[in-house]
């Protein structure tokens, strides 16, 4: 599954897929044995230039829970923001040691171990922040298990620059490298315990608490942030990847701040109770492991997806691997890397930011976005195709969703205006 039961190291740990379909190694292309270029984000659209900083944590309510002896929940957390104007000094996007045993993670040896740490990004570090009081919509980002905070710096960059606060978590002890201001790194303890379904729920359940407390300390009455009164507390949002996805459902149950969530790509082994979940929520994800009907992964979207009972949407990006929805799956691009997707790195990352884009601007400032409900123009190579309700409820049983001649998983469309936008709504978005 895409949270990984078993881990895949799939040549190239940057792009550690954590898949749960084994797949052909990555492996270098020729040009990669030449020096490889300086990676760089891709500009944000949005019209405000973005500030960054990093706050460092400490819960001491609680004992870290893969390291007892630990007894307080320690993590580090960047904010990015709408800045007045750009700042001195771009953000580093990881430090060389985080990319070196990133790198190691995945046996990567064809670039040089620095080499993700010179990404070139976006935003500037500790820029004065732009803003009223009150005025910013706070989202909370969770990475995939393994996987450091930063592999979601282009999304946070993007939604800072139309003026969102992001806030994302490294989860210590669940991310190959987590460094500390002290210059203390920290390791994945987590990715060398054996896993069932009961471990994932609980990883699942850690994470709930730690997005609650980074909430408490962004928007409760001793702020880590100098730039906290700027965020308004009615208008939160939690997205993720992976199991960082998975999480977002736990956090929903668990704490009424978070108004809306999105899972990208993320099995979700926590079921939604037979109570259900009102929230809006979005799952977004690849063809390949969460098509309704084929799999045990995306049988739990299809279980969740009977719980959600409020604004709801399954949308799922062809040609796409599991790391196609990070930076990762750019910056292999552009380090001469193949990582098994159908689709460009920086195709996906359109896709991806404009879509989570559009459903935050619709659920959290409430504007209307009509991309979510038609093939939208902006993406004009898009799409999108909705399955009948029924559909979604047999496709196990009968073949509901033929093969493409592209051999993309495509879904049999009925007239859009017979589907409201509450109701079950599964698109296809052709990347190529």
């Amino acid at each position: 599954m895409s949270h990984a039961r078993t881990r895949f190291r799939r040549g190239m740990a940057v792009a550690a897929s954590l898949l749960a379909l084994a797949t052909p190694a990555v492996t270098a292309t020729p040009a990669s044995a030449a020096a490889p270029p300086v990676p760089a984000l891709p500009k944000p659209t949005g019209s405000s230039p973005v500030g960054v900083t990093s706050l460092h944590l400490k819960d001491t309510s609680r004992a870290d829970p893969w390291v007892p002896s630990v007894k307080y929940r320690e993590l580090m957390v960047s904010v990015w923001y709408p800045a007045k104007s750009p700042g001195r000094k771009r953000a580093q996007y990881m430090t060389p040691k985080e990319s070196e045993l990133l790198l190691k993670d995945g046996k990567i040896t064809t670039v040089p171990a620095d080499i993700l740490s010179r990404t070139r990004t976006n935003a500037f570090t500790d820029a004065e922040p732009a803003g009223r009081k009150r005025g910013l919509p706070l989202v909370v980002l969770s990475p995939g298990h393994g996987k450091p905070r930063s592999e979601l710096t282009g999304l946070a960059e993007e939604l800072a620059s139309r003026g969102y606060v992001v806030a994302a978590i490294d989860h210590t002890y669940e991310s190959v490298a987590t460094t500390f201001p002290d210059g203390r790194v920290t390791e994945c303890v987590t990715c060398e315990i054996d896993k069932n379904p009961d471990w994932w729920v609980g990883l699942v359940k850690s994470r709930a608490r730690d997005v609650s407390f980074v909430l408490d300390r962004l928007t409760g009455p001793r702020p880590a942030w100098q730039g906290s009164r700027l965020i308004d507390p009615s208008k939160i949002a939690m997205a993720g990847h992976s199991v960082g996805g998975a999480a977002t459902i736990p956090t929903l149950l668990s704490d009424s701040r978070v108004r809306a969530g999105i899972d990208i790509d993320g099995t979700t082994d926590m079921a939604i109770p037979d109570s259900g979940l009102s929230r809006p929520f979005l799952f977004l994800g690849k063809p390949a492991t969460y098509t309704p009907g084929q799999g045990a992964a995306a049988a739990t979207w299809e279980r969740d997806w009977k719980h959600l009972t409020g604004w709801k949407r399954w949308l799922l990006l062809t040609g796409a691997e599991h790391l196609s929805f990070t930076d990762l799956g750019l910056l292999v691009d552009q380090l001469g890397i193949d990582a098994g997707a159908d689709i460009a790195g920086a195709r996906a990352m359109t896709i991806t930011r404009s879509y989570v884009t559009a459903f935050l601007d619709q659920h959290l400032r409430k504007k209307h976005r009509p991309q979510l409900d038609k093939p939208s123009p902006p993406l004009p190579r898009n799409q999108a195709l909705r399955p009948r309700e029924q559909d979604l409820q047999v496709g196990a049983r009968r073949r509901a969703f033929p093969r493409s001649s592209r051999g993309l998983e495509h879904f049999r469309a009925p007239p859009l205006a017979s589907l409201a936008c509450n109701r079950s709504t599964t698109w296809t978005f052709s990347g190529c």
